[in-house]
């Protein structure tokens, strides 16, 4: 056990000791911060059981017994909608304990697999086949136990910590920042999930950045993406970003022509906002799109995919056509995204990689390691 502390008290000073500097001098992050399972371990207790972290889009839960499954922080989690609204609750039995519901779907109610006992949408044990013999059981007490959630602009947010302060409240910013984008008006169109050989922060990051863009896109939208004109400001505590400025390439990138609210930049401006610890959000006057990691391990990351279109976009007649072709150049980024990321995490096991500079376009990598540092203490 001394063995194993010592590791993660190594881990922990290192990532300390990286954001101590100003950013002007600041380097990449320590390596045993992405390799090291006693670190990933810190992470799952003081982040991803006491943080936010988004399930997926509220319109995809549309009926009563519309369900998704996650785990956080290795606690396996329903969501769905009751007649009531959007809910989260234990995806454990409170016989023997069985997982119950896989994957997303539609449900009546929930019927452990093991025993058939079965519960209501909202949670309540509604029958224990044989239990009336227990003369000790009591239905009104064997509930599954309930998981605090919000829908915040549409995502459904989840946490496992009963103090967390609102994303209302901590995520305020966002709306300040771009109050003509509400993203509660989006409908969500496709999604889908995957898991890649890197580490959970590497994707993060490289979501955060667009350094990346004119190498590791060359393919795609590298040729769009102008270096010079990027600027990454000051984020939040609570989040970062930066946006672009994107031509008529993609025309579902753009205000739609009946929009009257964004005026001049505003109606060709893309907003890339990280959420912490891990919803990714590019967010266009036309579209969005998005991931919202979660750690398998310290070299594989489990990815919720999804995109969507907004409301006047989604009216107009040539809609699918527009959103085909992003989906399918979305498909195409990814793929150089994956190969990015995983070649990053190969080189990171190397004993002779070494922590380089960060560019001043890497400014929120730098913010996101001053948020695990507090996080982890």
């Amino acid at each position: 056990m001394g063995c194993i502390m010592g590791l993660k008290v190594k881990a922990a000073r290192e990532l300390a000791q990286n954001v101590s500097v100003p950013f002007d001098r600041a380097h990449a992050m320590p390596k045993s911060v992405y390799t090291d399972a006693d670190f990933l371990g810190l992470e799952q207790a003081h982040i991803f059981a006491t943080d936010w972290v988004c399930a997926g889009r509220a319109e995809t839960l549309a009926k009563p017994g519309d369900y998704l499954t996650l785990s956080l922080a290795g606690e396996p989690i329903i969501v769905l909608r009751d007649a009531v609204g959007i809910r989260a609750m234990s995806n454990v039995c409170r016989h023997r304990m069985s997982t119950l519901l896989q994957g997303r779907g539609q449900v009546r109610s929930i019927t452990c697999p093991y025993h058939a006992w079965t519960y209501n949408l909202d949670g309540s044990l509604r029958g224990a086949p044989a239990m009336h013999l227990n003369g000790s059981f009591c239905k009104e007490d064997m509930g599954l136990p309930a998981v605090r959630c919000e829908v915040w602009q549409g995502w459904v947010m989840v946490t496992l910590n009963p103090r967390a302060a609102s994303p209302a409240e901590t995520l305020q910013g966002i709306r300040d920042l771009i109050p003509a984008l509400d993203m509660s008006t989006y409908t969500e169109t496709s999604q889908e999930s995957f898991r890649w050989a890197t580490n959970w922060k590497v994707l993060a990051e490289n979501f955060m950045e667009s350094y990346h863009l004119p190498m590791c896109h060359k393919g795609t939208i590298g040729g769009a993406s102008r270096l010079e004109e990027m600027v990454c400001p000051e984020g939040t505590d609570a989040f970062n970003y930066h946006s672009i400025l994107k031509d008529d390439r993609v025309p579902l990138a753009l205000a739609h022509p009946s929009n009257t609210v964004l005026q001049g930049e505003d109606r060709i401006k893309t907003w890339l906002l990280a959420i912490y610890p891990s919803l990714l959000i590019t967010l266009t006057p036309g579209y969005f799109w998005y991931l919202s990691l979660t750690p398998d391990g310290p070299g594989h990351v489990n990815v919720l995919f999804g995109m969507g279109m907004s409301a006047d976009w989604l009216a107009d007649p040539q809609a699918p056509a527009h959103l085909a072709r992003v989906k399918a150049l979305l498909d195409e980024v990814n793929a150089e995204d994956k190969g990015c990321t995983e070649r990053v995490y190969q080189g990171l096991l190397s004993g002779m990689a070494q922590p380089g500079p960060l560019s001043h376009l890497e400014r929120p990598n730098y913010e996101f390691a001053q948020y695990l540092a507090r996080k982890i203490g």
